[in-house]
């Protein structure tokens, strides 16, 4: 999802040549858009590369030669590293080690992010609330401990090799493409496919008291380039998120206020909630705002509006299968 709309906003608003990482495998879905670019070789290139596979890494590196690096290729679902956790420690903190090794190995300057995540903070205590970038680590998650490798890593290359990398945690963002193993775009899928008349009136959730803030996918792009462009600081790490906080019910109901079938239940799915939950992720992102002037400007409302049309669109046009 950030990937391909951080291509977007990179071809709307800079003159860059964009490289792009992907397998033989990787679904291009939502980057569909600019195939016909990828094709034409119109300002947008896909290199082969493998974030557990070093070698493939270094030549892309070297091959691209960048001046700027968004690293957000990650396993980047927390429930799934329950069942998974050696992939996810594999990809998440050996990939960082990959990518900033092959940066170095190549005598790469790029000025370089590394996206981390707000599940670094985990379980936080309602007294240190709004979460600053000094609150303790107490990751819930095999992905959370994985995120919390790939901070480390960034602010450690930073700091014993020079390399101008910074690390962000970036709380709850969404918007269109977003994975269907998400709750808000779970949610927004199974009203679509309900709309739709293809399951019954059923909506079936994970835990609904969980506390979020949410920011536009749209928003953080906008936010992740700000970062390399506006007084890039080596070894620096911020928060960035929203300003719009409600639980994931609230998120629920705003999102069945939108729909056009009424009266439509919700059930609680065992196989949706996780064995411990990082259930108060609220930001404090005055650090962030104070060094690149950010500030998110697409509404919550907007931002679900979005997401839910996302998933009619794509049910009407037949490529979408109920995963979750």
């Amino acid at each position: 999802m950030v990937g391909s709309h951080l291509a977007d906003f990179l071809l709307e608003h800079t003159d860059w040549e964009i490289h792009g990482l992907s397998r033989w495998r990787s679904p291009l879905d939502n980057i569909s858009h600019l195939v016909p670019r990828i094709n034409a070789g119109d300002r947008v290139h896909l290199l082969y590369g493998d974030l557990r596979d070093y070698l493939s890494i270094h030549e892309a590196v070297r091959r691209a030669r960048p001046d700027y690096v968004f690293h957000l290729a990650a396993q980047s679902y927390p429930r799934s590293s329950f069942d998974s956790p050696l992939d996810t420690l594999e990809t998440n903190v050996q990939g960082t080690a990959h990518v900033l090794e092959a940066l170095r190995k190549n005598d790469v300057s790029a000025v370089t992010h590394v996206c981390a995540s707000s599940e670094v903070f985990g379980r936080v205590s309602r007294d240190k609330l709004p979460i600053d970038e000094e609150c303790t680590f107490h990751p819930a998650s095999p992905y959370a401990i994985s995120k919390v490798g790939t901070d480390l890593l960034g602010r450690f290359y930073a700091e014993a090799y020079n390399m101008t990398v910074m690390t962000t945690r970036m709380f709850t963002h969404t918007g269109p493409r977003r994975g269907d193993v998400f709750a808000e775009s779970s949610f927004a899928k199974q009203i679509a496919m309900i709309e739709a008349g293809l399951i019954p009136p059923v909506l079936k959730t994970g835990n609904l008291s969980s506390l979020r803030t949410f920011a536009d996918v749209r928003d953080a792009v906008r936010a992740y380039y700000l970062l390399v462009t506006v007084n890039p600081i080596p070894g620096a790490y911020y928060n960035i998120g929203g300003t719009y906080t409600c639980t994931v019910a609230e998120m629920l109901q705003a999102l069945l206020a939108m729909s056009t079938v009424q009266g439509i239940s919700v059930e609680t799915d065992p196989e949706r909630l996780r064995p411990i939950d990082a259930d108060l992720q609220v930001p404090n992102t005055a650090k962030f705002r104070a060094v690149t002037g950010w500030e998110p400007v697409i509404a919550f409302d907007q931002t679900m509006h979005d997401l839910l049309q996302y998933w009619r669109d794509r049910i009407a046009a037949g490529h979408a299968v109920l995963t979750r």
